[in-house]
């Protein structure tokens, strides 16, 4: 089987709202109030907690490692709490998901955000089952740009590994699928998509509706 794996955060949904409350939360705890803004610290969110941490204690002029990695469980225990009240998937993402595997292709999902926060958000959001595999940060003992855990989540929605497509939304999407040998498509409408034509991907994506037309001639291309 032919697959196509999605990276999470920035690529099938805006979790920046959710992610950016949780990093106030901590900052707050500090005393510093509410330091990351929603719109411009948007990117940085999707970047995962520790960098929200950094960025903002940078940003306050009191950065150091220890607070970081003290508060970093902190901020996962706050977003677990309240993980869906900001969070959308972009337009058309669900239907190209569906159109996908209606197609006859695995659909699943690999992302650095730790595995039980992801299977959380899903749940709560009414979709998990419509993903046959997920594999987070935690899920193995590597994570993104290394190629093991694209390769297992393609393996895991009973694909080929060598027969699939990854679609993200950064660098680290882009080098995955580079190390895996496998085609990228980066999408242009997360907070980072006027970056993406620069790290030259085989496709890039405007719009959720232009997915299942892409798909096939990028795996084909690959075989």
């Amino acid at each position: 089987m032919r697959t196509v794996i999605f990276d999470l955060d920035g690529t099938l949904a805006d979790t920046s709202g959710d992610l950016l409350a949780a990093a106030n939360h901590c900052f707050r705890k500090m005393g510093h109030g509410d330091v990351l803004v929603h719109g411009p610290d948007s990117g940085v969110a999707l970047r995962g907690g520790r960098m929200m941490l950094t960025h903002g204690l940078k940003r306050v002029g009191v950065y150091d490692e220890d607070t970081v990695q003290a508060y970093y469980p902190v901020l996962l225990e706050a977003y677990a709490q309240d993980i869906d009240t900001h969070t959308s998937f972009y337009p058309g993402a669900l239907q190209a998901v569906e159109m996908l595997s209606d197609a006859g292709y695995g659909v699943g999902i690999c992302t650095n955000k730790p595995e039980h926060l992801a299977e959380l958000l899903l749940t709560r959001m009414g979709v998990r089952d419509r993903f046959a595999s997920l594999v987070g940060a935690d899920t193995l003992p590597v994570r993104k740009p290394d190629p093991a855990p694209l390769r297992e989540a393609a393996r895991r929605a009973g694909g080929d590994p060598d027969l699939c497509v990854l679609v993200g939304d950064s660098d680290t999407d882009r080098n995955t699928a580079r190390a895996a040998g496998v085609p990228s498509v980066l999408v242009t409408f997360g907070p980072s998509g006027d970056d993406m034509a620069a790290l030259e991907p085989e496709a890039l994506l405007h719009h959720f509706d232009d997915l299942p037309g892409l798909v096939p001639d990028l795996i084909g291309a690959a075989a």
